[in-house]
């Protein structure tokens, strides 16, 4: 009789184990936002680009896919989902680098060629001829890695990986007089492979790696005050972890969103940030396949995630992000 309750126990376990895996497979029926895929590259697949948005349009420029470094820059425009290839660009082919915008231009530099770290910087203009110009190198150390972003008239550049290791120090760089000025490190741990997205002027930084640790700490940067602020931590026990590297994040309808990348696998989940009370909820995963090194960029109301890798599969993929609508698996 005991080996009789015993057999039936185990079936029952198998049973409620099949039921909640099928479960988890319907979890983002129950969560916020939708993704569609687009049309997909039309370059070649591959990880590591950079990308930078200008006046409605994206661009996309360099990458590598496991065996090539690319050099070749793409303009995506949202309105009739093409592709179009524009001048290449001219400095060394690279992977790991960083892009921005600041006033109708896009702006490019640092990463790493295979062999060396890079700090040369180079300035992008649709309508110019050529549309590439080298302006002055970053300031900073060479390195891959790194993080960008833009606010008012000024880029910023800082985090990274140089030959010293993990860095934590920040430039601001001023177009008009093609200068480089040091202002406040991050005031959290040195780090590489991280994230930042930017709401009403104030950059939202976390994520990376530093001494072979994921990072689980966040913070706001004042560009006009040049001054740090400690957020809440990105995990806390038995409810999120957003801990991760080589994610992707963006900034839409005054909300911020950090997804894939890498911690415990290869990841597609998406989270959402509200600064007005320091919170995040989880929002619909990315459709596409879980994936790194993805770029990521916002137009008018949705955000796009496009290419990256899991392990050695590298994506030419393409999917925007809608969060205000319903979860429908079937688009």
């Amino acid at each position: 009789m005991m080996k009789i309750k015993l057999t039936w126990a185990i079936v029952a376990l198998l049973f409620a184990g099949l039921f909640v895996s099928c479960n988890n497979k319907n979890d983002d029926a129950d969560l916020v936002g939708n993704w569609v895929e687009e049309p997909e590259f039309d370059g070649r697949p591959r990880a590591n680009a950079v990308s930078f948005v200008i006046d409605g349009k994206a661009y996309m420029v360099g990458g590598y896919d496991g065996k090539n470094y690319f050099n070749d820059t793409w303009e995506y425009n949202p309105t009739d989902k093409q592709w179009r290839q524009q001048e290449d660009f001219p400095g060394t082919p690279r992977t790991s680098a960083i892009g921005f915008a600041v006033n109708g231009k896009g702006y490019m530099g640092t990463g790493s060629d295979g062999d060396l770290k890079l700090k040369d910087m180079w300035e992008f203009n649709p309508t110019g001829v050529p549309q590439w110009v080298q302006k002055a190198d970053f300031e900073g150390k060479a390195r891959y890695g790194a993080l960008a972003f833009s606010v008012g008239d000024f880029g910023f550049v800082g985090t990274g990986y140089s030959n010293d290791g993990s860095e934590k120090d920040i430039w601001k760089y001023n177009p008009v007089d093609d200068t480089w000025t040091q202002v406040n490190s991050l005031i959290g741990s040195k780090r590489y492979d991280a994230t930042v997205f930017v709401i009403n002027n104030i950059a939202y930084i976390g994520t990376g790696i530093n001494n072979g640790v994921f990072q689980n700490d966040f913070f706001s940067y004042d560009a006009t005050n040049d001054s740090w602020t400690a957020l809440a931590k990105l995990d806390v026990e038995d409810s999120y972890t957003i801990t991760r590297s080589n994610a992707v994040a963006f900034e839409l309808n005054g909300k911020g969103y950090i997804g894939t990348g890498s911690f415990n696998g290869i990841r597609s989940d998406f989270w959402e940030y509200n600064p007005n009370t320091d919170t995040w909820i989880e929002v619909t995963s990315l459709e596409g396949a879980a994936r790194q090194d993805a770029i990521a960029f916002s137009i008018g109301e949705k955000a796009y995630v496009a290419t990256g890798r899991n392990g050695n599969y590298y994506f030419d993929d393409i999917w925007y992000f809608e969060p205000g609508a319903i979860y429908n698996k079937e688009d």
